[in-house]
């Protein structure tokens, strides 16, 4: 199987794009740590048991950099080294015009969305430096480049993000290891099926493709991104958004066609 035998390890594994992560790289033979802030966390990991994997679980605020450090400790030393790692852990419930927006959300934003793939990268890399392979992805969003209207600490995070991947992937790679970035637009996550239906009718409008993204596709990249074939991709920011980022070229390119016309 494609990651038979390696050890990854997913960071907001408990729901969403984590959890399809996780549970991709389970049924591609690979043994999974799994580190979350929510208690469900237990039942993501099950999940890959289930699938006839091997899964351990921790309870992490991925913002605390020496629970990072003492979790993946306990993971190294439990299962042992860490082939690949996945940034997913983000929260986005600080929605608030820039002038309301309050010095402690904004940094709790931050530290989650940023501190928390530097922690991570920071605990894994001498390992995978020593051992000269190694695969991480950070999940950013769409909303890293576009921006998002009353969630300035998520996009500011998410663009954030992208800084260190590139600087990830600049002094990590000589030693054998990638980093890269992928970018979710609209994905069919519960928070996404959650909002009202206008709200996601007209997002979905917007997508050039005409539908929302699922979990299990963005997993199905980073599961690419973590493998033999991805040797040669460092740095990379991959969008994965049905085309959105295209949006405003497409709409003047129809504008031009009917002015021709």
């Amino acid at each position: 199987m494609k990651h038979h035998g390696r050890l990854v390890l997913v960071t907001g594994a408990a729901s969403g794009i984590g959890r399809a992560t996780a549970l991709r790289f389970a049924r591609e033979g690979a043994r999974l740590a799994l580190f979350d802030r929510s208690p469900s966390i237990e039942r993501a990991a099950a999940a890959v048991v289930e699938l006839g994997g091997i899964a351990q679980w921790r309870i992490v605020d991925v913002a605390d950099a020496d629970a990072v450090g003492a979790a993946v400790s306990e993971v190294v030393s439990s299962l042992g080294p860490i082939s690949c790692l996945v940034n997913g852990a983000a929260i986005v419930d600080n929605i608030a015009p820039l002038p309301q927006m309050t010095p402690q959300a904004w940094s709790r934003e931050v530290g989650v969305n940023l501190g928390g793939p530097f922690h991570l990268i920071r605990a894994v890399a001498p390992g995978m430096i020593e051992r000269r392979w190694g695969r991480i992805v950070n999940i950013s969003s769409a909303a890293a480049r576009g921006g998002l209207a009353l969630q300035a600490a998520y996009s500011a995070s998410k663009a954030g993000l992208l800084g260190l991947t590139r600087n990830a992937a600049l002094e990590l790679g000589p030693h054998g290891v990638t980093c890269n970035a992928v970018l979710p637009g609209l994905v069919g996550t519960d928070k996404v099926l959650a909002m009202p239906a206008r709200i996601l009718e007209a997002g979905i409008a917007a997508i050039p493709v005409k539908r929302i993204g699922t979990p299990e596709e963005v997993a199905a990249l980073v599961s690419f991104l973590c493998g033999e074939d991805a040797g040669y991709i460092n740095g990379a920011e991959i969008d994965i958004s049905g085309g959105s980022h295209l949006n405003t070229l497409v709409l003047g390119s129809q504008k031009a066609n009917r002015t021709a016309g």
